[in-house]
């Protein structure tokens, strides 16, 4: 597996710092990996094996520990012997009743560095951030980016690159995503059979169980219809109604939960909108991107059909990875698909499959050029032309994925 150098350069910065590392991801997206290269590098840095200890709630060793207490018990025993600083590693410790409280124990009990993983954006709980004050910082970990992929092709393949393997590599991208344990598989059928087991596993390990839902059909059905929406807008009248038609009665306070259990599996994002002239957020007409477009592909229908929504989320996603912060943007009765903002500075971006003809190009260009400030604004698409025009700045899409100073 290749080292993420996007997340560990983060890291690195806080070796040693009394900060509590707590890095967020869906499950199977690559944290246990990263725990495993942080602690390759802690090694590296001459720490003492016995110094860095770990500890996975998925394996064999640890799935029976439950309560605070029994890690109390377990922590105690494992460091007891430890001589200097110890490096404490916890994969998917949201498995252990009031962990919070232990951790911030060791926090100020010992001498010691913390790296928590979780599956559940509800990890960094209000009681957590309480008890830490400050004192923990959060590292969202994403499927493969595009340009991880590449990587990986390139270190572990040990591919050649050139444009015309790399646009083959994107359409691949296109369809089956960057989820890390795809990586090595060769079969089309394997892939989406791996994707849709990763799904079970989020949605009967993660939603199901933990919320204990009855209604299992209906929920099923409800997140197909929200895959189905993809960088649509979305309302819970809209997915009330689809349910009526299906035979399925529902309520809006029924949907508003299950909405809730699919962010917080950190399965899919919601965007809100925002009046760029008002400078307000619309409470109205939000939408939902995956986290992995593969999903869509493997459970829904083929991306290819619907390229234009896929290019848009996986835009959203990368956005995300670089650090943004993002809504979409209304402005008059026109729409630009991402508001970004990171570091006090924003950018727009419209997404486009391609720009197919003059009435395309006004409508992707058109509700940029009333952008009343002076920031950056970008066309992303699948032309490899240039068509950039009017202090706009057109981009291709592949280009864009492996450019980033954007």
């Amino acid at each position: 597996m290749i080292k993420r150098e996007i997340y560990l350069e983060q890291i690195r910065e806080l070796f040693d710092k009394d900060f509590i590392k707590v890095i967020v991801g869906m499950r199977r997206s690559g944290k246990t990996t990263l725990l495993k290269s942080i602690i390759d590098e802690l090694r590296e840095k001459g720490i003492k094996k016995e110094n860095i200890i770990y500890v996975s709630f998925e394996s064999i060793e640890y799935k029976n520990i439950f309560t605070q207490e029994q890690l109390d018990e377990l922590i105690l025993n494992l460091i007891k012997d430890c001589e200097g600083k110890t490096y404490l590693l916890f994969d998917e410790i949201q498995q252990v009743d009031s962990w919070e409280k232990s951790i911030n124990s060791y926090r100020v009990s010992f001498d010691c560095d913390i790296y928590i993983t979780g599956s559940n954006s509800k990890l960094l709980s209000n009681e957590l951030a309480t008890l830490l004050s400050g004192r923990y910082i959060k590292i969202n970990i994403y499927p493969f980016s595009f340009s991880e992929i590449l990587q990986y092709r390139r270190e572990v393949d040990n591919l050649e690159l050139n444009r015309e393997t790399i646009k083959n590599l994107f359409d691949e991208y296109l369809l089956f995503g960057g989820m890390p344990s795809l990586l090595p598989i060769k079969d089309d059928n394997t892939k989406i059979n791996a994707l849709q087991d990763i799904y079970d596993s989020i949605i009967v390990r993660d939603i199901l169980s933990r919320y204990e839902i009855r209604e299992i059909d209906l929920f099923k059905r409800f997140v197909y219809y929200l895959m189905n929406s993809t960088g649509q807008t979305f309302s819970k009248t809209s997915i009330t109604n689809y349910l009526k038609n299906e035979n399925k009665k529902t309520t809006r306070n029924t949907i508003s939960n299950f909405t809730d259990y699919l962010k917080d599996s950190l399965f899919c994002k919601r965007v809100r909108r925002e009046d760029i002239l008002g400078k307000k957020i619309l409470k109205t007409e939000e939408k939902y991107y995956l986290t992995d477009q593969g999903f869509q592909h493997a459970l829904v229908d083929d991306n290819r059909k619907w390229l234009a929504r896929i290019l848009e989320n996986i835009v959203f996603i990368e956005l995300l990875r670089r650090g943004y912060s993002v809504k979409v943007g209304k402005i008059k009765d026109k729409e630009i698909d991402f508001v970004c903002e990171r570091y006090n500075t924003r950018i727009y971006l419209q997404v486009a499959y391609l720009l197919s003809g003059d009435e395309v190009i006004e409508r992707e260009f058109s509700p940029l050029l009333l952008v009343p400030d002076k920031f950056d604004t970008y066309v992303i698409s699948l032309d490899e032309q240039d068509m950039s025009r009017d202090g706009i700045t057109h981009k291709n899409i592949i280009d864009f994925l492996l450019d980033d100073e954007i």
